[in-house]
């Protein structure tokens, strides 16, 4: 979506609006630590996120890979930057041709720095001289498809002659098809309210968004504002000056200053609701700022799905996806990639393209070193250390496992004890969700989608198990009406009880003047395709250990020689809300008798969808 539409969705509704800006690191381990720092920042509500440019195509493929991720992974809006320096037409033709397909919709088109090691601005050969040139080629080539940002200088641009040649430059790039502008960092408001009063003296309509630079210790900020020419008040300089060996208390001091501009900008009657933080790849400023001004959130913010939703052009309308991949998010994208449409927003059924192969390379592969796997999960030599791996997974002792990309979901802590158990009874659980009945869509671990709408969930397992057990399954299941299974080898031979190819429906939610949603399902097509990634995973831990070791001897036949098995246990209104996992353990208050081990004394919460823990909701699934 264009940023300008967002914003007027904002201010239609009252509410005030912000933005972060980004740049792309120059390392692999830095790029890996922004990602992490973006996916908790989000919780914050950005409106959208700006990622810096590289010229030259320094950093420029690491801006295009960010605004990717930005869209197909974290769901956010991206305003990508583009600059004319060092940029021949033809990169420049390339940099907005991946922006395009990556269903990026802004762009904020800039002059730029001198390149490195000039202080005299070149335009480059068969580039462009001028921001305002790029406007007009972006807009001759790609007509509205871009909002086009350009920037504000609220202290004076540096090379302008006078303010009203200023304004008469910044009035063109308009009329030649700019949409917002994003300003300079600026401290003084009474410079700020001055400017804006000039910009629309000269008949300049378009949103302003105010740039905002966190104040995280005093030598930054004092090497900051001298690298910009930054007017600082003198009223700012005396509070901070005496604590200039005192990083906290400059930080806290700062974040009084910045969120009293903040409030003066949004308050001072200039039409201004926006603000756009300069983060600098930080995380405690702006988080601090927006806290003291009361826009942090109370609880983490309810998704639109319960999976997080791509923005990709040709995602934009999934709305259905299978739940084997919920914790594998990169790897259902990856596998997908290449496909042409979403059918009626679905993933796809038999008709649809084949999932891409597991190989090397796109992200489907085990993120662990050989270092961090023994740091996880020691050196299992014995079937039953496995199952304790996985037990403690489920207890939270142990934070990650070969098929998740993180720690399990918060709704995994109602179930966790059932889990713990059928682990150490061998069933070797890699995906789980629990059974919900109606939960208010604001539920702060089941709840997603608009608000006044409920949600439901069918309680699902999915494990590795030996063929003995498995064969003893099977015969179970046939007693149970409510199961339904599938059971697939490494192989490929599959078994189930499920005689339809049409997918099963295991999450779906109601909502006022909507129709049912059913974001998640289970389905033979799709299950066949994971099993090879599932099995593959396996085997790949089995190979962080050397060969012939035992626990890659362990590890390896389990592996090759385990089913892998689905269970979705339909009557998600049973009273009993532990059901499903009778066939495994009997009835909790069996098994602790029975003298299975468990952190609780067999006692579980109750999974009727009305858990209480607070934590993340870390996609479909609850494991």
């Amino acid at each position: 979506m264009k940023i300008s539409e967002r914003i007027k969705n904002k201010e239609t509704s009252g509410q005030p609006y912000f933005s972060f800006e980004y740049f792309p690191p120059k390392t692999p381990e830095g790029v890996a630590n922004l990602y992490a720092r973006i996916e908790r920042m989000r919780e914050l509500g950005p409106t959208f996120i700006d990622i810096t440019w590289g010229a030259g195509g320094n950093r420029a493929d690491t801006t295009a890979q960010f605004v990717k991720a930005a869209h197909e992974e974290f769901g956010l809006e991206t305003c990508m930057h583009l600059t004319c320096t060092d940029m021949p037409r033809d990169q420049i033709d390339k940099a907005l041709e991946d922006a395009y397909n990556s269903g990026c919709h802004n762009i904020l088109a800039l002059r730029g720095d001198p390149p490195k090691g000039q202080t005299e601005w070149v335009a480059p050969e068969n580039g462009f001289r001028h921001a305002i040139d790029l406007v007009r080629f972006i807009r001759q080539k790609y007509g509205d498809h871009f909002d086009i940002a350009i920037a504000g200088f609220p202290e004076g641009h540096p090379d302008r002659t006078s303010k009203e040649e200023e304004m008469k430059h910044m009035k063109a790039k308009v009329d030649a098809g700019a949409t917002f502008i994003f300003t300079q960092m600026f401290y003084d408001f009474e410079m700020f309210k001055e400017w804006v009063h000039d910009v629309r003296a000269v008949g300049i309509n378009i949103p302003i968004i105010p740039g905002i630079m966190p104040i995280q210790n005093y030598a930054q900020f004092k090497k900051t504002t001298k690298w910009f020419g930054t007017v600082v008040p003198q009223a700012w300089e005396d509070a901070l000056a005496p604590h200039k060996d005192d990083d906290e208390k400059v930080r806290q001091i700062g974040t009084q200053l910045v969120s009293a501009l903040c409030r003066n900008i949004l308050d001072g009657g200039l039409d201004i609701h926006g603000l756009h933080f300069y983060t600098m790849n930080l995380e405690k400023g702006t988080r601090m700022i927006l806290k003291e001004l009361g826009f942090v959130p109370d609880k983490e913010l309810v998704n639109p799905l319960p999976w997080r939703p791509s923005l990709t052009h040709k995602r934009r309308a999934e709305s259905t996806r299978p739940i084997f991949w919920a914790n594998r998010t990169k790897s259902y994208l990856a596998r997908t990639e290449t496909w042409d449409e979403f059918p009626n927003g679905r993933w796809g059924d038999s008709r649809s393209p084949a999932f891409g192969e597991v190989r090397p390379g796109i992200g489907l592969g085990m993120k662990q070193t050989r270092e961090d796997a023994i740091k996880l999960w020691d050196t299992p030599e014995t079937v039953e250390q496995v199952r304790k791996i996985f037990a403690d997974f489920c207890r939270g002792r142990i934070s990650t496992l070969p098929w998740s990309e993180g720690p399990a979901a918060a709704e995994t802590s109602s179930i966790s004890e059932p889990l713990a158990l059928m682990n150490e009874r061998g069933y070797l659980t890699i995906n789980s969700q629990p059974a919900v009945d109606g939960e208010k869509s604001n539920h702060p671990v089941h709840g997603w989608g608009p608000k006044n709408g409920y949600v439901y969930q069918k309680a699902y397992l999915e494990f590795f198990v030996s063929p003995t057990q498995a064969e003893e399954l099977f015969t179970i299941f046939e007693k149970e009406p409510a199961i339904t299974y599938h059971a697939i080898t490494r192989a490929g031979e599959l078994f189930s009880n499920v005689t339809s190819d049409s997918p099963n429906a295991v999450t779906w939610g109601v909502f006022p003047g909507r129709e049912l949603v059913q974001p998640t399902v289970v389905d033979k097509e799709s299950f066949q395709a994971w099993k090879d990634e599932a099995f593959e995973l396996g085997r790949q831990w089995a190979n962080l250990y050397p060969a012939g070791s035992k626990a890659n001897e362990v590890l390896n036949e389990i592996f090759n020689t385990y089913y892998l098995v689905n269970v979705v246990h339909n009557d998600y209104r049973d009273p009993d809300s532990l059901a499903i996992f009778r066939p495994f353990i009997g009835t909790i208050k069996d098994a602790s008798v029975n003298g299975s081990s468990s952190a609780n004394n067999g006692e579980v919460a109750s999974t009727n969808g009305s858990s209480t823990n607070h934590g993340e909701v870390n996609g479909t699934n609850g494991h």
